[in-house]
């Protein structure tokens, strides 16, 4: 069934112009730029809530475009010999991993810290 509107509002936002030249500004931005490895400043940390007590190493903080926070999540991935995923500009990686993690990313110039127990 479709739901009644009182008003325009209910409508959400919408633009509506004359002008042929319009360009509507949909509020979103570019894709940030990503930066160099040894001056993003990431954190490890480890977790089990909401995830039925297994534990993950979380590694978040990451500044830059979403393909490379993939790529680096893939390699974080190969290197350990496990599974994860990448949700909510994290990298989740499934079991205790954080020493190795830490000394993979360290060595490819970023600067990680250990957060938590």
């Amino acid at each position: 069934m479709a739901k009644k509107l009182n008003d325009l509002s209910a409508l959400g936002a919408f633009a509506y112009s004359t002008n042929e030249n319009y360009e509507f500004d949909d509020g979103t931005t570019d894709e940030q730029e990503t930066l160099p490895n040894h001056q993003q400043h990431l954190e490890a940390v480890f977790s089990n809530k909401g995830r039925g007590g297994k534990t993950v190493t979380i590694i978040r903080g990451f500044v830059g475009a979403e393909e490379d926070l993939k790529a680096l999540g893939k390699l974080l991935k190969n290197k350990c010999g496990v599974g994860g995923s990448i949700k909510d500009g994290e990298i989740i990686i499934q079991g205790k991993h954080r020493d190795k993690i830490m000394d993979i990313l360290q060595k490819d110039g970023y600067k990680v810290k250990r957060v938590g127990g």
